[in-house]
Order: C-alpha cells, then sequence, then structure tokens
C-alpha cells in the first residue's frame, strides 16, 4: 500500500495507512482532552476537588498524547522528530509537575506550577507548530511564530498565576 497524504476536515494527513489513522485519531482525542482538562486545572482554584481531578485527567492524557507521538513519529521517521523533541519535553515538564506535587517539599506549589505550565505551553506549542499552517488566521502567520507564540502568550500568563497561587517562600 502506497503511503499518500489523505485531507481530513480541511487538515492534511501525511499518511494513510490505517495503522497511522488509528493511532492519529486517539492522540488527536487525547491531545484535546489534554487541552480542556489543562485549562480546566489552571482555572479551577488549587485546593482538593475540581484542580486536582482536572490535573489528573491532563496527565493521564498528556501520557496517552506522549505514547501515540511516538508511535506517529517511528512510523514517519525522520518527519516528526520536532514534533517528539516538543512532546518529550512537554511530557517530562509534566511528570516532574507530579512529582513535585507528591513529594511536598518546601516550595513545591511554585515547582509544580511552573513544570505544569511549561508542559500545557509545549502541548500547544507542538499543536500549532504541526497545525498552524492549516488553521484560519494562523495561516497568515510566518512559520517561526508556531514555535514563539504559545511561549510568548503562556509564559507571561504563568507568571501571573504563579504569583497569584504562591506566597513569597514558593507556597
Amino acid at each position: 500500500m502506497a503511503i499518500e497524504p489523505v485531507v481530513i476536515g480541511g487538515i492534511p494527513i501525511p499518511d494513510n495507512r490505517p495503522v497511522f489513522l488509528a493511532v492519529l485519531g486517539v492522540h488527536v482525542v487525547a491531545g484535546t482532552a489534554a487541552v480542556i482538562a489543562g485549562a480546566a486545572a489552571a482555572l479551577f482554584r488549587k485546593r482538593r476537588g475540581p484542580h486536582p481531578r482536572a490535573g489528573r485527567i491532563y496527565f493521564l492524557s498528556l501520557v496517552v498524547v506522549f505514547v501515540s507521538l511516538t508511535t506517529l513519529s517511528v512510523l514517519r521517521w525522520p518527519a516528526n522528530t520536532h514534533l517528539l523533541v516538543i512532546g518529550t519535553i512537554a511530557f517530562a515538564a509534566g511528570a516532574i509537575g507530579l512529582w513535585a506535587r507528591r513529594r511536598g517539599r518546601r516550595n513545591w506549589p511554585r515547582v509544580h506550577g511552573t513544570f505544569m505550565g511549561v508542559s500545557y505551553i509545549g502541548l500547544l506549542t507542538g499543536f500549532y507548530v504541526d497545525n498552524g499552517p492549516n488553521l484560519p488566521l494562523w495561516r497568515e502567520l510566518p512559520p517561526a511564530s508556531f514555535w514563539v507564540l504559545p511561549t510568548i502568550i503562556g509564559v507571561p500568563v504563568l507568571v501571573l498565576a504563579l504569583r497569584r497561587n504562591t506566597g513569597r517562600d514558593g507556597r
């Protein structure tokens, strides 16, 4: 079977093999869940209840995104190497953020918030780098903007959130 691109929902998919499309479907669902759960966790008050529930959904979705991303990268090696790097950074940051929460050191809220925020920025960066050229408005931007805009927008938001949710001692 020849590997040919296919267009789904106006977005070109570079591989028409059933395995690739099935893994991509899982990847899209998990990525959507991660984006929604990550935003919810960021917006909820930092206490028991909705915040940790949304955070667990975010991290579990991120695990599925990372596993599916790794599979997609292997299937299209080396074309998706850059996405594998972004995904690895996002997953590692999320794992460190979760670890910081579970370790419960003195400044864990700041470490947790920082790394979970970096993870979320990485998740969005991967999406825009891969899909930005096909999205309305984004397609008008230069390609470098897909790499930097999530960080340019995300870091100030993250800093404000950290200031609001942690004290001077990081708690």
